[in-house]
């Protein structure tokens, strides 16, 4: 009989689960106090009003270079009638920062006089009280009120302090929190040779992430050794942390419903329990509870499961321990690419690509699963799907909160259409170079780019669509599916095409017709794409049954995905470029070389960025890089053909 497992009982929206969070941790007072030198409390939040000891400044200075004066002995001087002061009973040279001398209260500037020899001075114009003159206290006061308590010390506040005579401030001490990862399967990234990594075996990675998130929003942390699915250590090291001086546990893993997931069981046996999963996607198994009064929450295992919990939980939760508002993220309004489908009843955070292609902000939705960290690196916001709503529809407006600066997705060149590598050398020399700018690609096929351009959400699409009838490639499908649109073909590269196979190809493949043995799996790429394209003329050409092909129907989305599934031995074999296999050192049977395009729209094609795009592609350092991956030819890069 297997272990019991749990369930989830009585799920929280994210709205009850804060409510909660907050109604249950009041948090006054929780956090002592600690002083630290000026310089060193940047960041830091004070925990006492600071008031100042010393005016700034703290006499009367000049504010020019020129003389000093007593105004009222200027009064009546013009043009006409200049007066003439003697230096050293009149007036004294001064430079700027320079203390006034006594009897003086104005500064002529060293422009404006005329001198007539080493002892007079002529003037045309007469000074008015404190003229350019910075007067005691005139930024700062003694006593007055610096900065009062909560306030966040900047890099410009520490001239104030020390202008002030404060040079060590009182600050919260930074919440402490405790991490914990635990997992049977996990192992640190210091440990080994990665040579060594045994099936099964995972690099534990969200403590790290959760450590400097923590960081990030001011607070600090510490990570408990790795821990197995150990319920009686895991359980010892939560003991240990609340008699102790954290104010925050995080068991990371373990909190869904699997029979090997002790967070809830820990919990509950050393404190109490009022929340085990909320209605959000990713995100949630996360528990919430608390031991000796102190905050626990279980994190669940999967990265972005991980950082969307910590984000609605925990970062709040240090706000108010430090007693600082959350930072509430920019906001843009944008349309999805194509249609999204999604639960009801859940809240789905989406991660999304975004650019502006023809005034409008087109976002391009990222792989959904928690396990998979890339769909928040390389986000640029996220899409927030409410519980009651089932998806969103293409075009239709949604709202994204960013995650990078509106300027870079402003200069984002958005790529839709056929995956290949030489795409990644393309994006790491544009940010190389303009740093301003940046190349986002997805990848759903050739067609699909073709479409892309079609309802306008891309500025360019990457093709190896092959004509069966002539041998050329992509125009005559440009011609059929784009008729009433202009646009230019820049050939990129060739490529070699070919059946990806592991090392030392053990199965003995040669060629389309080893597809249909008994003894072979096949990975395939998805409907529309190029590659299928070509894989399905080859078939055709050779006479064989796309049915007697096992895994014909087992697809993915990029040669890299392809490569990926034979090295982990899902597959036998897939068609694939040579430098997919290249890349991951597998054995590569060429089949044909077939030419890589770009599809520009002439609408966009005079664009900056696109411009800027065609002059790195033409570069000898883009055609180096690319033959260094392997497997590509570059005469022909850069040429251009309208297509009318």
């Amino acid at each position: 009989m297997g272990s019991k497992r749990n369930i989830y009982l009585q799920m929280k929206t994210l709205k009850e689960a804060r409510k909660i969070l907050s109604d249950r941790f009041s948090l006054s007072g929780i956090l002592s106090s600690e002083v630290v030198l000026v310089p060193d409390a940047v960041g830091r939040i004070l925990s006492a009003p600071v008031k100042a000891k010393l005016s700034s400044p703290n006499f009367h200075s000049a504010a020019m270079d020129g003389i000093a004066v007593k105004s009222e002995n200027t009064f009546g001087a013009s043009e006409a009638m200049p007066k003439k002061l003697m230096v050293g009973r009149d007036t004294l040279y001064v430079n700027t920062g320079n203390v006034m001398p006594d009897n003086t209260d104005a500064v002529i500037m060293i422009e404006h006089i005329q001198v007539l020899d080493k002892s007079q001075i002529q003037i045309e114009a007469p000074a008015f009280p404190w003229q350019h003159v910075r007067k005691m206290g005139e930024d700062i006061v003694a006593t007055e009120l610096l900065f009062p308590q909560n306030h966040t010390v900047t890099p410009y506040c520490v001239g104030a302090l020390l202008s002030a005579g404060i040079f060590s401030v009182s600050v919260k001490k930074k919440p402490k929190v405790l991490i914990i990862p635990t997992g049977s399967e996990l192992v640190d990234w210091h440990d080994g040779d990665l040579k060594n990594l045994e099936p099964g075996q995972v690099i534990e990675t969200n403590s790290f992430v959760l450590g400097k998130l923590i960081e990030s929003c001011g607070g600090s942390w510490v990570r408990h050794n790795l821990l197995g699915d150990d319920p009686k250590k895991i359980k010892e090291a939560v003991n240990d942390a609340a008699e102790n001086d954290f104010d925050i546990i995080l068991i990371d893993g373990g909190s869904s419903a699997g029979s090997e997931d002790y967070s809830k069981s820990v919990i509950k046996g050393l404190g109490e329990i009022f929340i085990h999963g909320v209605t959000i996607m990713p995100g949630k198994p996360v528990i919430i509870g608390a031991v000796n009064n102190k905050p626990v929450f279980g994190i669940p295992g999967y990265p972005v499961s991980a950082i969307i919990a910590f984000e609605q939980f925990v970062y709040p939760l240090i706000c108010r321990m430090l007693g600082q508002p959350e930072k509430v993220r920019e906001k843009l309004k944008v349309e999805p690419t194509r249609k999204i489908a999604s639960k009801l009843g859940i809240e789905e955070f989406l991660r999304v690509k975004l650019g502006v292609v023809g005034g409008r902000v087109v976002a391009t939705s990222l792989p959904r699963g928690a396990g998979c960290i890339t769909s928040i690196t390389e986000a640029d916001g996220i899409i927030r799907i409410p519980t009651h709503v089932e998806g969103l529809n293409e075009g239709q407006p949604a709202t994204a909160e960013l995650l990078r600066s509106p300027i870079l997705i402003r200069n984002t060149i958005v790529v839709v259409g056929s995956h290949d590598n030489t795409l990644d050398v393309l994006t790491d020399l544009i940010r190389a170079r303009h740093s301003h700018l940046t190349l986002s690609s997805s990848h759903v096929g050739s067609l699909g780019g073709l479409m892309a351009i079609k309802r306008g959400v891309c500025h360019l699409a990457g093709s190896h669509l092959l004509d069966s009838e002539d041998g050329s490639y992509n125009i005559s499908y440009i011609k059929k599916y784009l008729p009433d649109v202009r646009t230019n073909l820049v050939k990129l590269v060739f490529r070699e095409q070919g059946l990806i196979v592991p090392s030392g190809n053990p199965m003995g493949i040669k060629g389309i017709e080893d597809l249909i043995r008994d003894d072979i799996t096949f990975v395939n790429r998805q409907a529309g794409s190029g590659t299928r394209v070509l894989l399905d003329y080859k078939i055709k050409q050779l006479g064989l049954n796309t049915g007697g092909i096992n895994g014909y129907e087992n697809e993915e989305y990029t040669h890299m995905s392809v490569a990926v599934t034979v090295l982990g031995g899902r597959a036998d074999v897939g068609l694939g470029i040579h430098a997919a296999a290249k890349a991951l050192q597998l054995d590569f049977v060429p089949i044909m070389t077939e030419e890589y395009d770009l599809i520009i729209p002439q609408q966009h094609f005079e664009h900056q960025n696109i411009q800027i795009l065609l002059e790195i592609i033409n570069s000898e350092a883009f055609k180096k890089r690319v033959g260094e991956l392997g497997g590509y030819h570059t005469e022909k890069t850069g040429e251009i053909i309208n297509v009318v």
